[in-house]
Parts: structure tokens; sequence; C-alpha cells
């Protein structure tokens, strides 16, 4: 089984992906933290703080800031927290991400993908900031397509769209 959460910043998709992944297992999921730590910013390095402390007794953690294909196995129940923290590091270190995703969503294991929702503004000046989205915009179509079952997420509220 295939899940996507996606929905704007702090909208509550963490929260509500990391109650599906646990109500479809008996035992500790992997929490995939997609977060690169070379990052210098210390206000994101609090919401990663923020997401660990809410994790540590419920799952196993595994930090994979680019090859989610590698650690992602068989008949185990995985949560991707997030794909688009996953795009920005894809597009710093010149990663190709179509085609990991694309393993990635052939695995047979359950996962559950957060995305954040940056597709609905206007168009930026800066041209790294328009990679970033249309690339949001190709990893939420390529993924919606191969979930089972999708959720956008709006003041912690979800709405199913499939």
């Amino acid at each position: 089984m295939k899940v996507l959460y996606i929905g704007g910043q702090k909208s509550g998709k963490s929260s509500l992906a990391e109650r599906k992944i646990l109500s479809l297992t008996d035992k500790k999921p992997y929490y995939i933290a997609t977060y690169d730590n070379s990052f210098d910013d210390d206000e994101m390095q609090k919401r990663v703080d923020i997401h660990k402390k809410r994790r540590e007794e419920s799952f196993v953690t595994l930090e994979e800031p680019l090859y989610l294909d590698r650690v992602i196995e068989d008949s185990e129940f995985y949560l991707v927290d997030c794909l688009s923290m996953w795009i920005m590091n894809t597009l710093e270190k010149g990663v190709y991400f179509k085609d990991i995703l694309k393993r990635v969503l052939k695995k047979d294991a359950t996962i559950v993908f957060v995305l954040n929702d940056v597709n609905s503004g206007i168009i930026p000046q800066n041209r790294l900031a328009r990679e970033y989205i249309d690339i949001s915009g190709i990893v939420g179509q390529i993924t919606a397509a191969s979930c089972d079952e999708v959720y956008h997420v709006i003041a912690g509220l979800e709405n199913r769209l499939k």
C-alpha cells in the first residue's frame, strides 16, 4: 500500500501521516528522515528536533537525504518525511530524482509519503525556486498516480482525494 499526504507548511500532514502508518502495522515502522544536516539553519534544526521528539518511541529512524530506494525493503512499513526536503537535496547534489522515485514506488512495501503543496502560488522570478516548484509538482503527480490513497491536508483536516 502507498499513501500520500500533501498540504502546506504546518498543515498537519506529518502528524496525520504518522498516525496513518502506525495504524497499518503492529510493529515499529521505519521513519525515513530526509533532512540533510549540511544545511546550516537553526530554525530548520528546531523543526527537525520537534519531529524527532514526537516520533522517538514509535518509529525506527533512518536518515537518508537522497537514495530512498537503497533503504526501503519489501514487506516493511515506512513513513517518508518528507519528499519536499528530498527534492531540495536532489537539486543541491545534482541527483536525478525520477529514477529513484520510480524504484521506490515499485517496492513491495507499505509507504506513507509526505509532500508540501507549493504549486498554488505565483511563478517566482528565481530560477532555482521555479525549478523546485516544477519538480515538486512532477513528484506529486508521479507519487499520487502510484498511491492507493491520497490526502490533501488543510488546518489539520484531511480530505481524501483518492
